[in-house]
């Protein structure tokens, strides 16, 4: 029997709550997690997903469907303890969606040591703590088929856009994406031979709370009113409009969490509607 248990970071809203909830709709098992001041919403988000259709049709599964746990990615024992958590009550682990990060707008020249410290510890440092956690505990499951029914445990990080190409005021923040890239594929070769894929995902221009906070700040910075910053760059956009959680949601939960992606690995894809062409 195939038992798909997934842990997805900084899942209490945007976009890790839309990649939670598309696995949660293709029969995932999902940990939802976020800061610990974020708790209230991540009981919010499982109380939601316990009452949908979904849940009430696996209500005879004897695991639980969707559990929270607060964990702050940025401290490796716990994120060793929300893995051993998730194992616990709902099962092997078989995916890690180390989707958590922060943002920062500021000129290079005005970035302190205590700023590249903040924006490195959860883009990169989180990132690199789930997917070495999440790896240890695959390995000790042993083969993913005898332990949960799969072809491949998989391992899944968030860079950005500005991982491609960097941004003017967003050069830290860039820098962190770029770092998730190489993460990526050097934990790629070092876990194929554990039947462990290990990709990253990079959106664009997302409607989220994430991109107010850059339109608002963009827009002190280089004088433009409010929503002209997200404008503009959604002008940018092929596709011609910015993207939605659930576009990005498509791609991991639709894709890299599946086994049409078990071929696949030490990839960046980018779902930004047609921006960066690579």
């Amino acid at each position: 029997m195939t038992r798909r248990v997934a842990i997805v970071t900084g899942s209490a809203r945007g976009i890790g709550k839309a990649i939670a909830f598309r696995l949660f709709q293709d029969g995932y098992s999902v940990c939802i997690n976020d800061i610990p001041s974020a708790a209230a919403e991540i009981d919010v988000v499982v109380r939601e997903f316990n009452a949908t259709d979904i849940a009430k049709e696996t209500a005879l599964d004897s695991r639980p469907c969707v559990i929270g746990i607060a964990a702050d990615v940025t401290s490796s024992s716990a994120v060793e303890a929300m893995v051993h958590e998730t194992v616990e009550r709902i099962g092997p682990l078989t995916l890690m969606v180390a989707n958590a990060g922060v943002t920062q707008i500021k000129p290079l020249l005005a970035v302190t040591e205590a700023d590249i410290d903040q924006v490195f510890s959860v883009n990169f440092k989180g990132v690199f703590n789930c997917y070495t956690h999440a790896a240890r505990q695959m390995i000790a499951q042993g083969d993913p088929h005898n332990a949960a029914g799969v072809g491949r445990y998989k391992i899944v990080g968030a860079a950005s856009i500005v991982g491609f190409r960097a941004l003017e005021t967003l050069g830290i923040y860039s820098a962190s994406k770029w770092a998730v890239r190489g993460l990526t594929q050097a934990m790629a070769m070092e876990m194929a031979p554990h039947n462990i894929t290990v990709n990253a995902y990079a959106p664009g221009v997302v409607d989220t709370a994430m991109w107010e906070k850059i339109d608002e700040q963009l827009g002190e910075i280089q004088g433009r009113a409010k929503g002209e910053s997200l404008q503009f760059y959604s002008n940018r956009v092929a596709l011609g409009r910015a993207s939605v959680p659930e576009d990005v949601a498509g791609l991991v939960g639709g894709f890299l969490a599946n086994s049409d992606s078990d071929f696949v690995t030490g990839q960046t894809m980018l779902v930004d509607g047609g921006v960066v062409f690579t």
